[in-house]
Formats: C-alpha cells, sequence, structure tokens
C-alpha cells in the first residue's frame, strides 16, 4: 500500500485522473465544494484526463453537472444524476438549517412567502428560462414579494431544498438558475439505507485515508447516521494505521500509488484540504494560516509531493499569463520545469476554445 498522500492523490484523481467527462469525475467524488465559481471550475478541469473551462461550461449547461447548495450546507457541484436522491437524503435537516440561518438575521420569512416565491420562480423559469439571482430578484419585486436584505438569497436556497431550481447555463458572466425538471434528466429515487450506503461510498473512494469524523464534516450527517453509513460498507473499508493514526481506506484505493513528486495549483476551497475534518495529514499546523483562516476562507495552495507547500495567486482574467507563486519555507527546491508544466495547465485550461 502507498503512503497516506499518495493514496489520497490518486483517489482525488489528481494523480493519473481516470476520467475524460465532468459529470463522470463529478459523480466519482460525490461532491466537490464550489464556493468560488471561477476557481471550482478549475477544480473539476485539474482532476480530468484532459479538459477546458468550455467542457465544464456545457457540462452545467446541460445538467450534466450541477451547482447547488447541499449537504452542510454549503455550494457544492454533484453529478446531476445524483442530485435528487441526494436531496432526499438531507434536505429535511438543510431546511431546518437556513431557517436557522433566516432567524439569526432577523428576517421574517413565513411559509405562505416561501410557497408563493416558489410558485413565482417556478413559473418565471419555466419553458427553458435561465436567470440569475438579480433578475430572480427583480420579478419577484415586479410581483410584490419584499426583497430587501437577504430575503431573495434565502428564497432560493429554500427553492433549491425543495428540489425546484438548481444550477443552469451561465448567463452575462454570472450563474443563472433552471428549473430542476427541466435542467436535469430524471433518475430513480433511492431508499434512504441505499442513499446512506452509497453517500459513504462516493466519500470513502475519492477521499480514502479518512476517518468517521472526515464524513461526518464533508457530509453533514450527524454522528449516528455517519456511523451507520460507514457500518453499511463496512466490508469495502479496512482500517489502517498511517503514523498515530488510524484511517478508514476503500478497497478500491488500496493498490494507490504515485510516481516522481507532482505539483498542482489547487483551487480556493479545494476537496483536497476542505474535504477534512483533520488537515495535519497533508498541512503543517505552523503553515495553516497562510492555507485557510478560522471563518472559513480557503485560498489557492500549490500541493507539491502530496502536501500543501505554498500559495498561488490567480490573473485577474484567467486569460492573463501571470501566475504568482509562493512557498511557505524558502528552502522548498522545486524544478521550475515542474512549476511552469502547473502553471501551463492551469493557463490552457481557460484559453483554450
Amino acid at each position: 500500500m502507498g503512503t497516506l498522500t499518495d493514496i489520497r492523490m490518486a483517489c482525488h484523481q489528481l494523480a493519473e485522473p481516470e476520467f475524460g467527462h465532468p459529470a463522470d469525475l463529478v459523480g466519482w467524488m460525490g461532491a466537490m465544494q464550489a464556493q468560488d465559481y471561477t476557481m471550482s471550475k478549475w477544480a473539476v478541469g485539474l482532476r480530468l484526463k484532459s479538459a477546458t473551462i468550455a467542457q465544464v461550461n456545457e457540462a452545467l449547461a446541460k445538467g450534466e453537472i450541477v451547482r447547488t447548495h447541499i449537504m452542510r450546507p454549503t455550494w457544492h457541484y454533484v453529478a446531476g444524476k445524483d442530485l435528487r436522491w441526494m436531496l432526499q437524503l438531507t434536505s429535511s435537516r438543510l431546511k431546518k438549517v437556513i431557517d436557522s440561518w433566516v432567524k439569526a438575521s432577523g428576517l421574517d420569512i413565513s411559509e405562505n412567502q416561501y410557497t408563493q416565491c416558489n410558485d413565482l420562480i417556478g413559473k418565471m423559469l419555466s419553458g427553458g428560462n435561465c436567470l440569475t439571482r438579480e433578475e430572480i430578484e427583480m420579478e419577484l419585486g415586479h410581483a410584490g414579494v419584499p426583497v430587501t436584505g437577504d430575503r431573495v438569497r434565502r428564497y432560493v436556497l429554500r427553492a433549491e431544498m425543495e428540489g425546484i431550481v438548481c444550477s443552469g447555463a451561465d448567463k452575462n458572466g454570472k450563474p443563472g438558475y433552471a428549473l430542476l425538471d427541466e435542467q436535469v434528466a430524471p433518475a430513480s429515487s433511492l431508499p434512504r439505507e441505499e442513499a446512506l450506503a452509497r453517500l459513504a461510498v462516493n466519500y470513502f473512494r475519492s477521499h480514502s485515508p479518512a476517518t468517521l469524523k472526515d464524513f461526518v464534516w464533508w457530509s453533514g450527517l450527524s454522528v449516528t447516521e455517519a456511523r451507520h453509513s460507514v457500518g453499511l460498507i463496512g466490508r469495502s473499508l479496512t482500517a489502517e494505521r498511517f503514523g498515530q493514526r488510524e484511517l478508514f481506506v476503500h478497497e478500491s484505493c488500496r493498490a494507490a500509488e504515485t510516481s516522481g513528486v507532482p505539483l498542482y495549483l489547487l483551487p480556493a476551497y479545494d476537496e483536497y484540504l476542505i474535504g477534512y475534518k483533520d488537515r495535519t495529514d497533508v498541512l503543517r499546523p505552523e503553515h495553516r494560516a497562510r492555507a485557510f483562516t478560522n471563518y472559513g476562507i480557503f485560498y489557492p495552495v500549490i500541493l507539491y509531493g502530496g502536501r500543501i507547500a505554498g500559495n498561488w495567486k490567480r490573473p485577474a482574467r484567467p486569460d492573463d499569463s501571470c501566475v504568482e507563486t509562493s512557498f511557505f519555507e524558502t528552502d522548498t527546491a522545486v524544478d521550475r520545469d515542474i512549476l511552469e508544466e502547473a502553471v501551463n495547465r492551469y493557463r490552457a485550461f481557460y484559453r483554450a476554445v
């Protein structure tokens, strides 16, 4: 068996990617954090055999992958074919989380108002229409719905949780919303036990080695639900010791190895870092503040030899050739050709049409 970082780079599809299509990759990952819209597309492209931003945009426009709020809940990409069963598994809990956000912000949104907004949003998007949140706000305002403060964001969040809307094609450079039933091909629902098992498989095959606490963090499930999920797939998991810790390894990952010392420009909020509760396996504690903050802001980082070793700064425009890099430790020896190869791969993703 390879080292912890060997296995993780392989499972994350960073070392020797297996997939050529965004939907296959996102389906393998289970879900991919997608706060930073532009950089989240690079998180997908980075893990494909060969990809351009046009391919990722096309997959989004066709509903093959979807960007929506799910699990913790926060922005994630999920495969269109998985969205409905994931919502069915988590939506009741997510609605409670959103209700607590609304209450904490001092907003007063009744169930009747949510129902009214769901009906209005459904009508304005029907027939294949795609609108940005700003356009939805304008239409709701015209219909006499209160839109002050953070209300529209909460209306749309609830519509996502109800399975009414999801991401559509980009519009004027901004993410658009579409009706889920028009955007995403129909798919069968799953019994709860099967959904819990599938979520656990998706996580551990793409994030091994990992702990139960890591899975709880990533999935947003309760400890009891997560432990049950792991139990459902227990035969496919092996507990292995890495240093002083014992972690689960999925059976599909046990032979994973990498060669050389690969270098990758990971986007902000990349799954390689954010997908775990405990990140000390790949990030030294003294460098933590340069990778993410206490407030949940994650920066673009350099992955070198399986560990987070530095930062990089994307250009003001994706097609700009200037990419700034810096390493946490000044004595880090990196072959310039390896670094340039990683930078060129990033440039090619955004430049290709």
